[in-house]
């Protein structure tokens, strides 16, 4: 054992850390790291085969440690883990969004941490209550409620208040707000170019909103604002996360760092450096990314302590950080899970579902799909009208013939399905090519509906969760419903 081997100081600088692993099954080194303090474990979608075999491992992993955090990205719609190999259940917030309810947004949240809570999870890193006003965004869309700063708000408020109610801890995200982006964290320094009355106006609301409803904690993101002479990313800002956050907003929860191992934080200084500017900055909880395994949490735990030994960390900073991250797992500890509401999903899908035009009686229709790249936040999750018209196919939207489809389609209705059509210029050229040769196409747009072809009929269902097809399928006349609205 190394002679300056500290243990009541690793196991602090354990306390701070929310650690992925590689497989199905907790490895040792995670086993032993919860024992020794880890906080806890975010999981991802190569640690979930199924809900045997999720509750089993949360299981195994609840009884390494006292109430360790056992979260994952689970924000219903397009970015889900649970929904990842079929889609999700819950058609997610820009579909709430455009319901606007706020009554059925927190049912929704209560059924869907009740969900989580029964697979033993108990901290959420969701909801997103970023303000969506770019509409180019590469990695918010549909994820957000909206555009309008005061609809985010009542529906964060209201996403924060159900997932608490069913035992789950909250995670606002992405503090201060990532919806005026126009770039991906995931691989670069995004920029939010706004003044500091207009973040305040539109892209914190939506914060104190989820403050004032409870949240237990927040996320942060990787963006730069010029406003507040930042040079580098917001987790990393203690001007930012300490004076806006803390002393401004009087936020006195948990402060989660967004995945270390994003472009946008560590590209340039590695993630054991991010990790310690991160806790000097504010964040208490670490959340590393999913790829940082067994020798790289051991970088970062050296890293953190030779920090505080140092002295650019300081020892009461991280005793704060660790007693937070104390207090969080204290408070999932003993809270049971409400009860399930079978469909919710499917009923919001169907009221969130919106028709531009006139949608006529269809019959043996042509579906075909414009593909479209996924984002890497949402990850390869089935989405389309596959499930509910076979013989659906998915075409490369710069490749793709119109001519041939349109001979395909020759005698029959053609329906022609696309996912932010608005952010892909190929997909908006052919869907324009078919609906100038036929008129009578139906557009089913599964993203954001910025851009509106001519065309007969155009159907938004606001996401492209599972739950969000079927209803689309359902208007079109998918012959397994029996009543269609």
């Amino acid at each position: 054992m190394p002679a300056d081997h500290d243990p009541a100081l690793e196991r602090l600088a354990n306390a701070t850390l929310l650690v992925p692993f590689e497989s199905y099954d907790a490895p040792r080194w995670v086993l032993d790291g919860l024992a020794d303090g880890v906080a806890g474990v975010c999981l991802f979608h190569n640690n979930l085969a199924g809900p045997e075999q999720v509750a089993a491992l949360t299981a195994r992993i609840s009884e390494a440690a006292d109430t360790p955090l056992v979260s994952l990205d689970e924000e219903g719609g397009d970015v889900t883990r649970i929904g990842q190999g079929a889609g999700s259940d819950y058609p997610g917030n820009a579909a709430l969004g455009a319901v606007d309810d706020p009554a059925l947004t927190r049912a929704v949240h209560t059924a869907l941490g009740a969900e989580l809570r029964a697979l033993g999870f108990t901290l959420d890193l969701a909801p997103s209550v970023d303000v969506n006003t770019a509409d180019d965004n590469p990695t918010i869309g549909t994820r957000s409620f909206g555009s309008d700063a005061d609809l985010v708000a009542r529906h964060a408020a209201a996403a924060v208040a159900g997932l608490q109610e069913a035992g789950i801890a909250a995670a606002a995200k992405h503090f201060p707000g990532h919806g005026a982006t126009h770039q991906d964290s995931h691989t670069e320094l995004p920029v939010v170019d706004a003044d500091r009355d207009l973040l305040h106006r539109r892209e914190l609301a939506p914060f104190r909103a989820a403050i004032g409803a409870g949240v237990r904690a927040v996320l942060t993101a990787h963006i730069r604002l010029p406003a507040y002479g930042m040079t580098g990313p917001a987790t990393l800002t203690p001007r930012i996360l300490t004076g806006l956050l803390r002393e401004e907003m009087g936020f006195g929860g948990v402060v989660i760092s967004d995945a270390l191992d994003m472009q946008g934080v560590s590209g340039d200084i590695g993630i054991p450096e991010a990790s310690v500017r991160a806790l000097i900055a504010g964040c208490d909880l670490l959340c590393l990314g999913r790829f940082a395994y067994a020798d790289e949490v051991a970088a970062v735990r050296a890293a953190v302590v030779a920090a505080v030994r140092d002295g650019r960390l300081s020892g009461e900073r991280l005793e704060e950080a660790a007693a937070r991250t104390s207090a969080l797992r204290a408070w999932t500890a003993g809270r049971g899970a409400a009860a399930t509401v079978d469909e919710i999903g499917l009923d919001t899908a169907r009221r969130a579902v919106r028709i531009d035009g006139t949608l006529a009686e269809l019959r043996d229709p042509v579906v075909v799909e414009l593909d479209a790249p996924p984002g890497i936040a949402v990850g390869e999750v089935p989405w389309g009208l596959g499930p509910w018209f076979p013989g659906t196919e998915r075409v490369d939207p710069a490749a793709a013939d119109a001519a041939e489809l349109l001979a395909r389609a020759a005698g029959r209705d053609l329906v022609v399905v696309v996912r932010d059509a608005h952010r892909f210029p190929a997909a908006r050229g052919l869907v324009t090519e078919l609906c100038r040769s036929r008129p009578d196409t139906v557009v089913v747009e599964m993203g954001l509906p910025v851009w509106r072809p001519e065309c007969a009929a155009y159907v938004s269902t606001y996401g492209a969760a599972r739950v969000n097809g079927q209803s689309a399928a359902e208007l079109l006349g998918w012959a397994g419903v029996t009543s269609v609205r």
